[in-house]
């Protein structure tokens, strides 16, 4: 890319760009730019061509990155070019409605007639008319009612001008919610949509490892429990239980064959699919979020709709308050005063604002939150259970070393749980098949269909021979498999402070994999931080050993720990803590996790972690810093106090203007103004970074 530098700063630069790129090549640049880490923001200005970005390290090696950098689609995720593409359009068709009303209507007020300014007022307020008497006729006295009356009474008494003023607020204060809420839905759409590297290809004998982006519709693919849908498809092949609330709002999976269709972005909770692409991932992926988003209750939270609520139980008492004082007064002037003043306005604006807006600021932290409702349960919450292997220890275990207990070589042994652990996702699995592949230890699909068992283990046949891999419960208490005699003491002399995976071969313990799993550099600190904030029950669970639980807890600093734990075990406790009257946040990042991150209020999932583990869980942390959960923290009780600010505001402008009115020092017309120009500064003002 070519460029000129228009402004410098410590850490920022802005250029304008030498290069004629499209409105769709700049997306592009933008996208290409925002996933290098040097990058902490990036912005395109499309109108003057211009780019400006904030950087980590040297100015110089950012004017490298720009120059190097150039549009390619070939390393641009396609769901990300699709939300940067979906939000540049929002943008400008936002913009354009505003710019289009305020145009209107002073061009309006200086270019045409009076009469015919008339007639078009009157062609609006018969919309409002409308919608308030569709109300009416259902029974209901909702603030459209109160937004018809005050603009035909003004109508009635010939006082176009603050008629004209009150629908003008009204439709600018539409299109700002619109646009607000909207934005919101596509920060979060985009950060829900998929983002998955690598499928198994069905290729002849054995399937394949490839990049997703290598696949074309037509291609079969197999998709294992625990794993994500990447690509729309049909069934060719399998049975599997597939979790579809990300599509549909439902929380039961439902049973898919041959034959069936399956979408983008669901998960295998059960068995194994062999899949025939149909669509590969991106808009329509992304399209299908937005929509889910947009229909569901789910991103509402309860001050959202007791604002709703409050909002339209107040319009009686607006009339009944007009009344009263034009039966005291006799005066129309100061019953209108009152009649163009509502709480109800700000109360619908304010609150769904504060809490998308909310939303999205966490989005800028690494944060994804399905919903409103999920920062509210955050904010409230006193009791927080933490998964030990990938969240309070470090995201990328690594295998320390392969202890032998047959004929076979550490290598052979390692080659061999590679190959069956590369099936199935988590922290653990991940670090064993890293292992192998840094050792150069490749190998064929060496054996038959792949089981995997929920927190215990996986297993299979080699030359016929079962192969299992998993817990010392799986591997002795379950499977039954014996340590070979006189290997006992081999077996015992094995550190404790190594987590183990045991590696059984035809009923005989074959290799103890040893990982070192060390302590996040950060969790001592956050969990201080979260003690602070006011959570006065943390929790550390995990199916490990009780020693290395132990040794854990202790530098960790939780309150109460709970060692070699099965997934059943994790969710009858958060829903224990639930029924004692505790509001519960779980955190984890693995298929074993997923039951109690549907028992909790809130489920929080590691970005990194298995897909189930993220389509269950209500909000989704960076793999980077657990110091997230602390942002959250402060995110959601900041929200809550932003909203109680509020409700104080709405409550004190609106009776000051009420009192303004009755008193007959403001005129309607000025009432009206106030009354909206405040609901829209409130509005306004909760878009504001909340930390």
């Amino acid at each position: 890319m070519k460029f000129k530098i228009l402004h410098e700063i410590r850490g920022r630069l802005r250029v304008h760009i030498l290069n004629r790129y499209s409105r769709l090549e700049l997306d592009k640049l933008f996208c290409a730019l925002n996933s290098e880490r040097q990058i902490k923001r990036c912005k395109v200005y499309p109108a003057t061509n211009d780019l400006m970005i904030e950087y980590f390290g040297s100015k110089e090696d950012a004017i490298k990155l720009l120059c190097q950098t150039e549009p390619d689609t070939s390393v641009i995720p396609e769901h990300a070019l699709t939300s940067v593409t979906a939000a540049r359009e929002l943008r400008q068709e936002y913009t354009g409605k505003l710019l289009r009303k305020i145009a209107g209507r002073y061009l309006r007020r200086f270019l045409v007639p009076r009469y015919i300014r008339i007639a078009i007022l009157a062609v609006k307020a018969a919309q409002y008319i409308w919608k308030a008497l569709r109300c009416l006729s259902k029974g209901k006295l909702e603030v459209s009612v109160l937004d018809a009356t005050a603009i035909t009474v003004s109508l009635i008494r010939r006082d176009f001008k603050t008629a004209g003023s009150v629908m003008f607020l009204l439709e600018i204060g539409e299109i700002l919610e619109g646009w607000t809420h909207k934005k919101s839905i596509s920060d979060l759409a985009g950060s829900m949509s998929l983002n998955v590297g690598k499928v198994w290809l069905k290729t002849g004998r054995q399937p394949v490892l490839v990049k997703s982006s290598e696949i074309q519709s037509g291609n079969e693919i197999i998709v294992n429990a625990g794993s994500m849908i990447p690509f729309d498809g049909t069934v060719s092949g399998g049975e599997a239980m597939v979790n579809q609330s990300t599509l549909t709002g439902e929380g039961v999976p439902v049973r898919r064959n041959a034959g069936a269709t399956v979408y983008a972005g669901t998960v295998i909770e059960e068995g194994e699919l062999t899949i025939c692409v149909t669509q590969n991932a991106g808009s329509t992926r992304y399209d299908k979020i937005v929509s889910m988003i947009e229909e569901t209750e789910k991103l509402k939270s309860s001050v959202e709709s007791k604002a709703e609520h409050l909002a339209d139980r107040l319009v009686p008492f607006t009339f009944l308050g007009t009344a009263l004082v034009w039966m005291l007064t006799r005066n129309v002037i100061k019953a209108l005063s009152v009649l163009m003043v509502d709480f109800s306005c700000a109360l619908k604006l304010a609150m769904p604002i504060t809490v998308l807006s909310a939303i999205r600021e966490a989005n800028a932290y690494g944060i994804t939150v399905k919903g409103g409702k999920f920062l509210e349960k955050v904010a409230a919450a006193n009791t927080i259970v933490f998964d030990k292997t990938g969240t309070l220890t470090e995201a990328n275990p690594t295998v320390h070393s392969v202890v032998s207990f047959c004929d076979k070589t550490p290598d052979e042994l390692l080659r061999i749980a590679a190959c069956l652990e590369e099936h199935f996702p988590h922290s653990i699995a991940n670090a064993v098949v890293r292992a192998a592949a840094d050792k150069g230890l490749t190998h064929d699909e060496m054996h038959t269909k792949v089981e995997y068992v929920v927190a215990h283990g996986v297993k299979s046949t080699i030359d016929g021979a079962e192969v299992l891999i998993g817990s010392y419960h799986f591997i002795f208490e379950d499977m039954g498999s014996a340590v070979p005699l006189g290997t006992e003491q081999k077996l015992l002399a094995i550190s404790g402070e190594f987590s183990r995976l045991y590696l059984s071969i035809d009923g005989w313990l074959a290799a103890v994999i040893c990982i070192e799993d060390p302590l996040r550099e950060e969790a001592p600190e956050v969990i201080a931080q979260l003690k602070e904030l006011g959570f006065d029950n943390i929790v550390m669970m995990t199916g490990d050993s009780k020693h290395t639980a132990k040794a854990i807890a202790e530098r960790v600093g939780v309150d109460r720990f709970y060692a070699e734990i099965l997934p059943e075990e994790k969710a009858q406790f958060v829903l224990n803590e639930k029924a004692k009257g505790n509001t519960v946040v779980m955190i984890g990042d693995g298929v074993n996790d997923s039951p109690a991150l549907s028992s909790a209020d809130v489920g929080i999932a590691i970005s990194n972690g298995a897909p189930i583990a993220r389509e269950i869980a209500d909000i989704t942390i960076s793999e980077n810093d657990l110091g997230s959960i602390v942002t959250l923290r402060k995110l959601s009780t900041a929200m809550m106090k932003r909203i109680d600010r509020n409700y104080r505001s709405i409550l004190s402008v609106n009776s000051g203007l009420i009192a303004l009115g009755v008193g007959g020092l403001a005129q309607p017309t000025t009432t009206a103004m106030l009354h909206n120009a405040s609901t829209l500064g409130i509005g306004l003002l909760s878009t504001k970074k909340l930390i």
